[in-house]
């Protein structure tokens, strides 16, 4: 998994609530367990036409906003059914950050699992965050998870909390399987005294 430490660029605003993972990522493309490839497909449903055409007022496909890597949203965001994919979707776009007032539970600890860094903030800062995008692609917000500030493009600076857990995890790229290898000496001392010991096991 690709640490996060500092991120620079692009928000998109994405002023909606309820936000649901099949929105995210409709269930006709939940057939495949790779990681890559999805966000093509990311908010299909609102970014294209039935003829598979854009459709072009849909934020993602504006030109100042095609590259994206953070996405300031409504409340509630990730909510409805549990699918892994829907943070998948969101990496393989491009997008690292996903700021809003309240995350699904189980969305919200999906991302972490995938790199993906979900902020809380109050409605007051994420008022002033989604103004902020709405300016642009020339409006570049800074995501610091070491000092956990987000800063605007003018300059405010706005703190927030994250599980410190989470942090070390996504300061240092670890997902469940990097978090099990990293006490790959201890599993072995015990594999091995294990088999001296309990030889039947």
């Amino acid at each position: 998994m690709t640490p996060f430490t500092t991120l620079t660029g692009i928000a998109a605003p994405m002023p909606l609530v309820n936000i649901d993972t099949d929105m995210i990522i409709p269930k006709q493309f939940l057939k495949t367990i790779a990681r890559t490839g999805l966000g093509k497909n990311l908010f299909d449903e609102m970014r294209y036409n039935l003829d598979g055409t854009e459709i072009a007022d849909f934020v993602l496909n504006q030109p100042a906003y095609r590259k994206a890597e953070i996405l300031v949203a409504g409340d509630n965001f990730g909510c409805g059914s549990s699918r892994e994919h829907a943070p998948w979707a969101l990496l393989d776009f491009g997008i690292r950050c996903v700021v809003a007032t309240s995350f699904a539970d189980i969305f919200y600890n999906n991302c972490f699992k995938n790199g993906i860094l979900p902020i809380v903030m109050p409605q007051e800062v994420v008022d002033v965050l989604m103004a902020d995008a709405k300016r642009g692609e020339n409006a570049r917000q800074t995501v610091d998870l070491v000092a956990q500030t987000v800063t605007t493009s003018d300059g405010q600076v706005f703190p927030f909390e994250v599980d410190a857990h989470r942090k070390h995890c996504l300061l240092n790229g670890l997902d469940d399987i990097g978090l099990t290898l990293e006490k790959a000496a201890a599993i072995d001392s015990f594999e091995k005294k294990n088999a001296t010991t309990r030889p039947w096991a």
